[in-house]
């Protein structure tokens, strides 16, 4: 799957915010990229411009990597080698295996160098 994973930097900028408000949970969801339900409330990763709008800390941006290729949900080692590579740039980096693929979301400032860790690392498994 590394040699074929084709990280792709998607547009924009987003936060991962978290709410107990029952109305601005219901707000969030047709804005969410992504979101999971915690002990702690209903999280969220929303586009920047959406969370500003709906009164969120937006002090952390991140950016959205996508690995183009179609990750196996019980595939072994994606994962841990992307955030191997990353760990290794001092890049942080907060990863969500959707259904089809895996979307890796880093500090906005460290987007350009960590899609350049994941272009190396993807060409030694070629």
């Amino acid at each position: 799957m590394i040699a074929a994973m084709t990280p792709l930097l998607r547009e924009g900028e987003f936060i991962f915010c978290s709410t107990r408000d029952a109305a601005l949970a219901d707000r969030c969801w047709g804005l969410a990229v992504a979101m999971f339900m915690e002990a702690e409330g209903h999280s969220f990763v929303l586009a920047l411009a959406d969370a500003l709008e709906l009164g969120f800390d937006c002090a952390q941006p991140m950016r959205q990597i996508t690995l183009g290729v179609h990750s196996a949900l019980d595939g072994v080692g994606l994962t841990a080698a992307v955030s191997a590579a990353l760990a290794a740039c001092d890049i942080p980096c907060n990863v969500i295996a959707a259904y089809h693929h895996d979307h890796l979301f880093v500090p906005a400032a460290l987007a350009e160098p960590a899609l350049a860790a994941l272009d190396a690392l993807q060409t030694t498994y070629r």
